[in-house]
Formats: C-alpha cells, sequence, structure tokens
C-alpha cells in the first residue's frame, strides 16, 4: 500500500541533492514530480492542488532557505503537510454520554462494514475493557446478519438475534432498550449498505440516526475505491452528521488515494484503519505516523504497541530466563517465536511499518516470507518432543521421516536447522556477552541466514 508513492517521493528528494538551497526553480521541479506522484496514487485533484500549494508555500519561506539540506527540509515540509492533510492527530472515540454509547456504521455494500464492527467491538472489548452488544439492521442480506452473529461469538461478544421481516428502525429501538436494561457501555449498531448511493438507501440510514441520536457516526469506506471513495464521502458527509471515518483495506495493493482524500473531502477525522483480514487486524489511524510510513520512514511506535499488545509476555519471561541461566535454546523455543510473530499479524505486516530501506533488506530474506514461516512451524510439528529438545538428535533417517511427514523436501529440513543454529548462537551470545556482543553477532546475518 502506498509504495508507489514512496519510491517517487523519494525520487523527488534526491533530485534536490546538491542544490546550496530551495529556490523558486527548483521547488517547482521537485513539486510537478510530487503531484504526478499524488494523482498517480488517485488522490482527489481538490486535494492534490491544496496540499502543492501548502508545501510550495511553506518551503520557500525563511527558515527553510536557510537550510543546508533542502532535501531535508523538503522532507520536513512535505511531513508536515501530509500529517495536515490526513488530521494533525489521532482522533479517539468519544464515550461521553449515558451509556450505552451507540455506534452507528454507515458505508456502502462490500466496504467492509460488518467485518470492521466485529473489529471494532473487539477493540473496545479487548483494549477499552468495554462491555459491547452488537446488531445488524441489515434485513435485506440475512447472510450479513449472520456474518455478525458469527464474529460475536468468535469475539464472545453478544448479538442481538433479529428477523429478516423486522423494520430496521423497529430492531434499532429494540437493541437500544436492550442495551439500556442489560447495562452495556456500547451498542454497535451495523446498517444495510447498496452497490450505489440511492436515495432509498439514504432515507433509511437518516431514519436509523434519528431514533438512534448515535454519539458515534463511523462512515466505513473501502481504501482501494480511489476516485469513487471520495464521491461516496461526499454523499454521506451531506446526510449524516458523520464523527469519523474507518478506511479498510488499507493493507491491500492499491494506490491509496483515499487514505490522503477522505478526510480532506469529509472534515472528519479517520479513526481507525483496517490493515488485514484477522480481527485483531484494525488500528488506531495516527496521521504523523502514516505521514511517516508514506515518505519511507516507517512507523516503528505502532509495531511497539502491537508487539506491546499480542507478544504473549509470560512466554518472552520463560525465554529470557532459562537463556538467563545458560539453559540451551530448543527447537521449542524456536517454534514459540515464530508462533509469537505470527500473532503480529506475520512478517509482512512488521516489515510493513519499517522503514524503507530496513524493510526491503529483512523482505530479501527468504525466511521472513509469511509462507515460509509456516512451513517452519510445520516441520518443527513433524518432530517429536525429544528431537525438539536436543536438535542433535536428527541425523539423515530421522530427517527424511519429518520430511514427508511436513510434507516438503529434506532440504527445507536441512535449512530449518541451520537458521535454528544461526539463532541459537545468537542466544548464547546474548547469555554470555549481553546486548552488545548479540548485536556484533547479528551483523551481516538478515541477508545470509539460510
Amino acid at each position: 500500500m502506498l509504495d508507489n508513492l514512496t519510491q517517487r517521493l523519494a525520487g523527488v528528494i534526491k533530485t534536490l541533492r546538491g542544490q546550496a538551497r530551495i529556490t523558486e526553480e527548483n521547488v517547482q521541479d521537485a513539486l510537478r514530480e510530487v503531484r504526478m506522484a499524488l494523482l498517480e496514487a488517485d488522490v482527489a485533484l481538490p486535494v492534490v492542488k491544496d496540499f502543492i500549494a501548502q508545501v510550495k508555500e511553506k518551503a520557500l519561506g525563511r527558515e527553510v532557505q536557510q537550510s543546508l539540506s533542502p532535501g531535508q527540509a523538503l522532507v520536513g515540509v512535505v511531513h508536515a503537510e501530509l500529517t495536515r492533510l490526513m488530521g494533525e492527530s489521532n482522533a479517539a472515540l468519544n464515550f461521553a454520554t449515558v451509556p450505552p454509547a451507540v455506534f452507528l456504521m454507515a458505508g456502502l455494500q462490500g466496504s467492509g462494514k460488518t467485518t470492521s464492527s466485529g473489529k471494532l467491538a473487539k477493540y473496545l472489548k479487548e483494549q477499552l475493557n468495554k462491555k459491547v452488544l452488537l446488531v445488524s439492521c441489515d434485513v435485506y442480506r440475512p447472510a450479513a446478519i449472520e456474518q455478525l452473529r458469527v464474529l460475536g461469538e468468535q469475539l464472545e461478544v453478544d448479538f442481538l438475534p433479529v428477523e429478516p421481516s423486522e423494520k430496521p428502525e423497529k430492531i434499532a429501538v429494540r437493541a437500544l432498550d436492550h442495551a439500556r436494561r442489560h447495562f452495556y457501555d456500547v451498542l454497535i449498531v451495523d446498517t444495510a449498505g447498496r452497490l450505489a448511493i440511492d436515495e432509498q438507501m439514504m432515507a433509511e440510514i437518516k431514519l436509523l440516526h434519528a431514533a438512534l441520536n448515535p454519539i458515534e457516526t463511523l462512515f466505513v469506506v473501502d481504501a482501494m475505491q480511489g476516485q469513487d471513495a471520495v464521491n461516496v464521502a461526499r454523499a454521506f458527509g451531506e446526510a449524516l452528521p458523520l464523527t469519523g471515518v474507518i478506511l479498510t483495506k488499507l493493507d491491500g495493493d492499491s494506490r491509496g488515494g483515499a487514505a490522503l482524500s477522505v478526510r480532506h473531502v469529509t472534515q472528519k477525522p479517520i479513526k481507525f484503519v483496517g490493515v488485514g483480514e484477522k480481527l485483531a487486524a484494525l488500528e488506531p489511524f495516527h496521521p504523523e505516523r502514516m505521514a511517516q510510513r508514506v515518505l519511507g520512514m516507517g512507523d516503528v511506535l505502532s509495531l511497539i504497541e502491537e508487539a506491546h499488545r499480542k507478544v504473549d509476555h509470560e512466554e518472552a519471561q520463560k525465554l529470557a530466563q532459562k537463556i538467563k541461566k545458560g539453559k540451551d535454546f530448543d527447537l521449542e523455543d524456536f517454534r514459540s517465536q515464530l508462533l509469537q510473530m505470527k500473532k503480529m499479524g506475520g512478517v509482512s505486516a512488521m516489515l510493513d511499518k519499517l522503514p524503507a530501506q530496513l524493510g526491503k533488506l529483512a523482505a530479501e530474506a527468504p525466511q521472513f516470507e509469511d509462507k515460509a514461516v509456516r512451513r517452519l512451524i510445520g516441520v518443527i510439528d513433524s518432530m517429536t518432543p525429544q528431537e525438539r529438545r536436543f536438535p542433535a538428535l536428527i541425523k539423515a533417517a530421522r530427517k527424511r521421516r519429518i520430511a514427508t511427514g511436513a510434507g516438503v523436501q529434506v532440504q527445507e529440513v536441512n535449512r530449518l536447522l541451520n537458521q535454528f543454529e544461526q539463532v541459537q548462537k545468537m542466544m548464547k551470545s546474548m547469555a554470555k556477552g549481553g546486548m552488545a556482543k548479540l548485536m556484533r553477532g547479528m551483523k551481516g546475518m538478515l541477508p545470509g541466514m539460510r
């Protein structure tokens, strides 16, 4: 996502290297490239015009002219303007009402409303410790009602049963009454979508809004829609008093213009972004961090926060104590570390948040591919407990048996054992010589670890 835009902007910065200062002439050439990069990323034309005008005005300011590094100065200006364009700072959900706080989900069919309702329920329950009730008013698609019910079961979040024969307004009123009587903190209402904007849909959602008086009216939009997302956002913004946006499929291969356009068009903050199919793949949106990712700086803060939430700290502590006591790091421990990596959304999700050059370096190593990680776990699962504890036992006959059990070639088993030995050496270095020795041992391992 946004990779092409990142590469184009990196090229713009390179053109300013060697220049003594930013002038009207060289900034004009650079901004022409920025404009093309944004238009190629499917950013709306009015948004591009406003962005370029703001960058030009600030880049030619007195403080930038005095900079010794025009390329770095322009990066700073572009970063600040991208952040401004996407909303300055993270906008938190509003709970300032008598419970239950009603969250109304609006958007077109296929934008990801139902899945986002489930993801949001998981976030509220696990991160904010809220008691959540889910309800679907999409009586036109019984499958959507069933999907939300199943999501509720998976998440262990309550779902209010509804019948497709009921009127959406009656379902909404009944759900609100049920939520009040059973002391829920939040009521999330999934609404019907259409394949295109129509008067009937808008009239229905206005009635639901009037009946529920939601504290949050969240517009769910597909980041892969491009320019269409802008038109849909404008139509919903005119029909409803939106309070925020949830941008879905931000992990897709789209050009990503919606991420930069929706905030400008609706004048409402992007509150969350969907970054994968898993129910945990919903993140609070931080404009400054997204601007850093667009400029190839990475988003290490979000990566750290994700690790803190998803890594099993008890397991990590056990491993640390084991190494500290000088006990061997075995294949069971290696498997545990691979599973922790999967919990964080896989390697690709982690690499996406690394600075561009580091992410590229790591991505070049085949063992960092998600499929390769799953294969490694499969090979370890084909071993006996004794083999995992004492890897030295694994000779030719055992390797053939393990390869057959995992459905791979013997070379894959050899590759796993080689990688394990490298990691085992790192762990021993850390036990003996601390972090400095560990870092020296890691030098050159990323591209060469086979």
